[in-house]
């Protein structure tokens, strides 16, 4: 699944405002953790961190990596496959699969592997293909007549299903108790690619169909068995937990997470969901890295026919949720890499976050996985893994390690220092200090972490972390084209959820209108899904938010999620008693209004 923390809301804000691809693309950066802020990682943590032992010098510039990137993300414990065409070339632990007891993690611990998920659905799929029985521009309904889908703009085929390209919204659940809920398009199929969880439910379902078996047996017998890759569970359950690494998820799950903050277990979960149910050892995904590597041949032949294969790994569409230069083909991503040819992909779970990348013209491929889901990828992990074994293969100079960023570190913290003041006359103070910002108020100095390229958080629990800061700059005439070397118009504005502050310099509106029924849908929501989170619905210049998320009416107490104007996402509000909506419909999941405050 792809999960941020504060559950599906956060995925759209990232992938609408802050961008999504900054740490999902190949190079993101990682962080480093600063003096004054809270750390999972005490000194002597930090110091007595598991480590594997080195055996050459690839492993070395790997692990010299590794263990700041570790501390960087907050991550308790990592593990890493690597391998090449004809070997797993490392499979390696690092850190600790328990805090409280400091067992470390080991090779034989299963990590959930989330959205990898998507390309063995994808993989099972075309192996019916090739066998017959499934038709891949055959309209999805046609196989499974009773969904609870509607599809206004077109028929959806299991190409569409597969390509992330259907239409159809990113539910949490592809079915609801209300027997009227339908998952409905939200533009005509292949035009956009919307990321679609709930779509690989579907194509699970349609695997378990066709195939006769549940999907759990299904994937078992088509690609575990066949690969040899007998650790890995094709579903998450209870009965795995004695052999799985902890999950951590953030200490305070209702407010915003500053990176090295404060982490807690994570609830255990079950899930049969095929948009992510898959647990695997670095051992198994390295085997399973390497049937992509040899164009679909596994341990005891082939896996994937040579058509099919090239049906996987054609880019179909621009993703550039994955970077700029990524495309998706069948459940897996396809993208460039120092000129070469790649396959990729992601994972977040609740309390888990992997990436995978599959260098095919040199052929080397690695995984990687961390135990804390917050948000980033581990992707710079098994890129340098990638190059590192690629160098070493070319027999040239081995790279030099990646830097890692401190998002403490901001180079143009003069652009939003000054004094900017609400309608009401309250007043915030930000601060240049080196290349740190700084908000000080009634005597405090609180550092701000960067989350996005105009947006921070503070990193002092219970100090302004019901929200972040989003500084809004000069509105200047638009020239047609992007330059980035042109100095960004200044800072005149910053909000903090609801309330809104302007210095000197500012010189638009003032007030702004608001429809009076919109009083009754302000509030906090919540659900108890450990992927839902909270919602908080507030207005700000005249628009209704999300947790910063425009919301567009469509209708009544309908409204469309997100900038674009073509995206399925909505909101809806429900029952409303004594002037407030109780329930906040969203992603397919209800949300109930909670005044906690």
């Amino acid at each position: 699944m792809l999960q941020i923390p504060r559950g599906r809301l956060a995925l759209l804000m990232y992938t609408a405002s802050f961008s999504r691809r900054a740490f999902l693309s190949r190079g993101s950066a990682a962080a480093v953790a600063a003096a004054g802020v809270p750390l999972l990682w005490s000194e002597s943590l930090q110091a007595e961190i598991p480590m594997p032992a080195a055996h050459n010098a690839l492993e070395t510039a790997l692990d010299g990596f590794i263990a700041p990137y570790m501390k960087a993300m907050n991550a308790p414990g990592l593990t890493v496959g690597l391998t090449d065409k004809s070997a797993t070339v490392r499979a390696a632990s690092y850190g600790h699969s328990n805090l409280d007891t400091r067992a470390p993690v080991t090779p034989d611990l299963l990590f959930q592997i989330g959205s990898i998920t998507k390309s063995f659905v994808a993989v099972v799929l075309l192996q019916l293909h090739d066998e017959g029985k499934l038709d891949l521009h055959k309209p999805v309904l046609d196989y499974l007549p009773d969904l609870p889908i509607a599809c206004p703009f077109g028929t959806i085929t299991v190409h569409h299903l597969l390509t992330h390209t259907s239409g159809l919204p990113d539910n949490l659940a592809l079915f609801s108790g209300d027997a009227n809920a339908r998952l409905i398009q939200g533009f005509a199929p292949g035009e956009h690619f919307h990321y679609c969880n709930a779509a690989f439910d579907i194509l699970g379902l349609l695997a378990s169909h066709l195939d006769g078996r549940t999907w759990k047996e299904c994937v078992t017998a088509r690609i575990l068995t066949p690969l040899g890759m007998k650790a890995t569970t094709g579903v998450i359950t209870t009965a795995n937990r004695d052999r799985s690494a902890v999950g951590y998820e953030p200490y305070w799950d209702d407010q915003v997470y500053a990176r090295q903050g404060r982490l807690a277990p994570a609830p255990n979960l079950i899930m049969d969901d095929t948009a992510g149910c898959i647990a695997s050892t670095p051992g198994d995904m390295a085997t399973y890295l390497r049937m992509y590597l040899n164009e679909g041949v596994g341990l005891n032949g082939r896996i994937l026919s040579a058509e099919s294969f090239k049906l996987m790994s054609t880019p179909y569409i621009k993703a550039e949720e994955f970077s700029p230069t990524a495309s998706y083909g069948y459940g897996i991503a396809v993208d460039t890499l120092d000129g070469h040819k790649i396959l990729r992909h992601t994972g977040g779970m609740v309390s888990f976050a992997s990436s995978m990348h599959i260098d095919l013209d040199g052929g080397v491929a690695a995984f990687a996985s961390i135990n804390a889901m917050q948000g980033y990828r581990p992707t710079a992990v098994t890129e340098y893994a990638v190059q590192l074994m690629r160098a070493q293969s070319e027999s040239k100079p081995l790279p030099a390690t990646p830097a890692i960023v401190n998002p403490l570190e901001v180079k143009n913290a003069t652009d939003y220092a000054g004094t900017f003041t609400s309608p009401a006359g309250r007043a915030l103070t930000f601060k240049a200090d080196g290349e740190g910002l700084i908000l000080v108020v009634e005597g405090k100095s609180i550092p701000l972490q960067r989350t996005g390229s105009d947006s921070f958080v503070s990193t002092i629990p219970g100090e302004f972390t019901e929200a972040g800061f989003s500084f809004g700059r000069k509105e200047e005439p638009k020239s047609g084209s992007e330059d980035d070397s042109k100095p960004k118009p200044p800072v005149v504005e910053v909000s903090y959820r609801d309330e809104w502050y302007v210095n000197a310099a500012y010189t638009g509106p003032r007030t702004f209108a608001v429809p009076h029924e919109w009083s009754q849908f302000v509030g906090c929501y919540y659900s108890d899904s450990p992927w839902a989170g909270g919602i908080h619905i507030y207005a700000l210049k005249g628009k209704l938010l999300a947790d910063g998320l425009p919301l567009t009416p469509v209708g009544g107490a309908l409204f469309r999620a997100g900038e674009e104007t073509w995206s399925p996402e909505t909101m809806e509000f429900l029952q409303v008693v004594a002037g407030k909506a109780r329930i906040l419909r969203f992603a397919g999941a209800d949300f109930t209004r909670m005044e906690v405050d």
